[in-house]
C-alpha cells in the first residue's frame, strides 16, 4: 500500500512542477492597470501598461507626441519619489528580442508586436520595459513603457519568461525600422540597459499577393514572335483593379536605344495586348524592359534576337550555264595565283615591318579585346567594415535627409555597417555628443565626412578666439542664415582633425579617413584640415567609395570590377538609389531657394 502512495506522491509534484514551469514560461502581455495600482503595489498591477494620460498626469505637462508614454528616465520620476532606492540599482539588457508580424486589415500597412526575455543579471530590481521603435531613415517614432509594482522582486527563474509589448499598427511596408528594448531603471553610467534590433516590414506582395500590388506589379508572360525584321511582342495585361492604364517598352544594344509607350485598348482584351518593334537590325541582340508606366514600376527584361531573313531559292531557268561556271572558275584561279605570289615576294618586308610594331600599342589592343570581362570583388572579410559618418545640420533637414539616404544606401548595397547618430540616439544622450563621436572614431574602420557650406563655416569658427564670446558667432549665423543649433560636427570635426594631424605627423596612412560632397557642394566647403584625405564626388564617385571600403581594384588588365546597384548609372535602379537621388535633388533645391531669400533679404 505504502508504495502505491510514494508513486501516486512523486506523479502529483512532477506535474506541480511542470505547471509552474509552464506558468513561468508562458508569455507575459501587458495588463490595464492604474499608475497608481503600480505606485502602491496593489494585487493584479505586476505588468502594467503606462498610458500617455498617467504620464502627463505625474509630469505636469503634455509630452512629445512621438514618444508616446515613455518619457527620460521613468522609473525615478514615476516610482522613485517615495523611496529613491527602488531606482538605484541596474539591470542587465534584456535577450532574445524578436519581432512577430500580426494580423492588419490595412493592407497599405504593417503591425507588429514585440516580445523578449529579461537577463537575470539584477532581475531583483527590474522595475519594467520601454520599447521604442524607429523607422531608418525617416522621422516615424513610436514608445511603449510598461512597469512593475513597486514591491515586486523577481527571483533569476523569471529570467525564462517572455513579455510582450502592445501591437505597433500603422509601419509602412518594405521599410525598414529599428527595435529598441529598454530594461528600467537606468543608471547613469551603464552601456548594457538595452538591446536593439533591425527588421524589415513585408514587401505588399508578401502581404496580399503579387496580383494586388501596383508598385511590385510587372508582366510575368511574354511572347515574341518575328516576322522579317518586325518583332511582335505579346504580353499579360495588369488587373483592372490596379487601375494601371499605360506602358513602356524600351530597347538597347550597342547604344542604341528605342522607347514605345503602350496604350492598350480595355474594351478589346482585358488579359493580353501585342504591339510591334519596327526598325531593328539583323544579328543584332537586343535587351528590351516592358513596365508600367508608373513611378518606380518593376520592369521585366526579355531579350531579342533578329536572325537573318533567307533568301528564296533561284529556278532553274536562273542557273547559269557550265560554260560560263567553268570560265569563273579559271578566272578566280588565276587571280589567286597571283596574289600568292606577290605575297610570297612582299613577306620579308612585312616581317621587317613587324618587329617595328611598338610593343604598348599591341598590349593596347589586348586590353581593349578582352574589357567586358567581368571581376567579382573578393569575399574574404569575415565581417563588413564599419563606417562613421559625419555631417552638418546648419545646411537644412533637406541635407540631412540626404544624408540620411545615403547611409541607407551604403548599408544596403555597399556591405558596410554604417554608424549614424541619428540611428544611435540613445548611446549619443547617454555618452554625449562628444564621447560618442569619440568612440566610434576609434572603433570604426573608416570615417566620411560629408563636407558642405555649413560644415566649413561651423569649422572655421572652431579655430576663432573664444574670448570673443558667442554672441558674435550666433549673429554671423543669423545674418548668413545657417541657424544658432549646434551640430554634431562641432564635436566631430576637430577630433577628427587632430586624428589626422597625427596621422600625418607619424607618417600614418590617412586611408582611414574620407571626405565627400554632394552635386549641390564644392571642393572649397571641405575644411583646410581634411583635403590631404581621399575626396569623393556623390553620386558620381559610388564605384570609388566601394573600392575604397573593400580594398579591391575598380580595374586591373583585361578586367573590370562590377557591382549591382553601385554604378553611376544603375544606383538609381533600387529604391534605396532612386531614394537617394530624390534627397540630393531636393536638397539642391532647398540650397538655391535658400542663398534666393538670403540676397533678397540684403536688398
Amino acid at each position: 500500500m505504502w508504495r502505491e502512495a510514494l508513486v501516486l506522491y512523486l506523479l502529483l509534484t512532477s506535474l506541480q512542477l511542470l505547471l509552474a514551469r509552464e506558468n513561468i514560461t508562458a508569455a507575459v502581455s501587458p495588463q490595464d492597470c492604474s499608475l497608481e495600482c503600480v505606485q502602491q503595489g496593489g494585487p493584479g498591477c505586476e505588468y502594467c501598461r503606462v498610458t500617455r494620460a498617467d504620464v502627463q498626469r505625474i509630469l505636469g505637462f503634455r509630452p512629445i507626441e512621438a514618444f508616446g508614454s515613455c518619457i527620460p528616465w521613468p522609473c525615478f520620476e514615476l516610482l522613485g519619489e517615495e523611496d529613491p532606492e527602488v531606482c538605484k540599482h541596474y539591470v542587465h539588457a534584456p535577450n532574445d528580442v524578436t519581432v512577430e508580424f500580426l494580423q492588419d486589415p490595412n493592407p497599405k500597412s504593417d503591425t507588429i508586436v514585440v516580445s523578449w526575455k529579461p537577463s537575470y543579471y539584477g532581475i531583483a530590481f527590474l522595475r519594467g520595459f520601454q520599447v521604442s521603435l524607429q523607422a531608418l531613415g525617416g522621422s516615424h517614432m513610436a514608445c511603449q513603457l510598461f512597469l512593475f509594482h513597486r514591491n515586486l522582486s523577481l527571483s533569476a527563474s523569471h529570467a525564462q519568461r517572455v513579455y510582450k509589448s502592445d501591437p505597433f499598427p500603422g509601419l509602412l511596408l518594405g521599410t525598414q525600422y529599428a527595435i529598441t528594448v529598454m530594461a528600467l531603471p537606468v543608471p547613469e553610467q551603464w552601456e548594457r540597459f538595452y538591446h536593439s534590433k533591425t527588421f524589415s516590414t513585408r514587401s505588399c506582395a508578401e502581404k496580399i499577393g503579387f496580383e494586388q500590388c501596383k508598385k511590385d506589379w510587372y508582366p510575368k508572360h511574354i511572347d515574341v514572335q518575328q516576322n522579317g525584321t518586325d518583332v511582335t511582342v505579346t504580353f499579360n495585361l495588369a488587373p483592372p483593379s490596379l487601375g494601371i492604364k499605360g506602358y513602356f517598352s524600351l530597347c538597347y544594344a550597342n547604344g542604341m536605344k528605342k522607347y514605345m509607350n503602350i496604350r492598350p485598348n480595355s474594351s478589346k482584351n482585358t488579359t493580353h495586348h501585342s504591339y510591334q518593334l519596327h526598325g531593328l537590325q539583323e544579328g543584332i541582340n537586343y535587351t528590351c524592359e516592358i513596365a508600367a508606366d508608373e513611378v518606380d514600376a518593376v520592369r521585366k527584361t526579355f531579350r531579342v534576337l533578329i536572325t537573318p531573313v533567307q533568301q528564296k531559292a533561284l529556278p532553274l531557268t536562273a542557273i547559269p550555264p557550265l560554260a560560263l561556271i567553268l570560265l569563273l572558275g579559271l578566272s578566280l584561279a588565276a587571280i589567286f595565283t597571283i596574289l600568292l605570289a606577290v605575297l610570297i615576294k612582299r613577306r620579308p618586308k612585312l616581317q621587317m615591318k613587324k618587329s617595328f610594331i611598338r610593343p604598348d600599342i599591341i598590349e593596347h589592343h589586348q586590353q581593349r579585346s578582352t574589357a567586358g570581362e567581368v571581376m567579382l570583388p573578393p569575399s574574404n572579410r569575415s565581417t563588413p567594415p564599419r563606417l562613421l559618418i559625419c555631417y552638418s545640420r546648419q545646411d537644412g533637414p533637406a541635407h540631412v535627409r540626404a544624408v540620411m539616404q545615403l547611409g541607407v544606401f551604403i548599408q544596403q548595397h555597399m556591405a558596410t555597417k554604417v554608424c549614424l547618430d541619428l540611428w544611435d540616439s540613445l548611446s549619443v544622450a547617454e555618452e554625449g555628443t562628444m564621447g560618442w563621436h569619440c568612440r566610434q572614431i576609434q572603433e570604426c574602420d573608416f570615417v566620411l565626412v560629408i563636407c558642405s557650406r555649413g560644415l566649413n563655416y561651423r569649422s572655421q569658427l572652431c579655430h576663432l578666439d573664444t574670448e570673443a564670446g558667442y554672441d558674435e558667432h550666433e549673429e554671423a549665423d543669423k545674418e548668413l542664415g545657417w541657424g544658432s543649433n549646434t551640430s554634431s560636427c562641432a564635436a566631430a570635426i576637430p577630433l577628427i582633425r587632430m586624428e589626422v594631424g597625427h596621422a600625418i605627423a607619424r607618417g600614418r596612412d590617412l586611408s582611414k579617413y574620407m571626405t565627400a560632397t554632394f552635386e549641390y557642394s564644392e571642393e572649397t566647403d571641405i575644411p583646410t584640415e581634411l583635403r590631404l584625405v581621399s575626396h569623393y564626388t556623390l553620386t558620381r564617385d559610388l564605384p570609388l567609395l566601394f573600392s575604397h571600403l573593400h580594398g579591391v581594384a575598380l580595374h586591373r588588365p583585361g578586367r573590370c570590377l562590377k557591382i549591382e546597384h553601385v554604378s553611376e548609372e544603375g544606383f538609381t535602379k533600387s529604391p534605396a538609389g532612386a531614394a537617394l537621388q530624390l534627397a540630393i535633388c531636393e536638397a539642391s533645391m532647398a540650397l538655391r531657394d535658400k542663398e534666393l531669400h538670403h540676397m533678397e533679404g540684403r536688398d
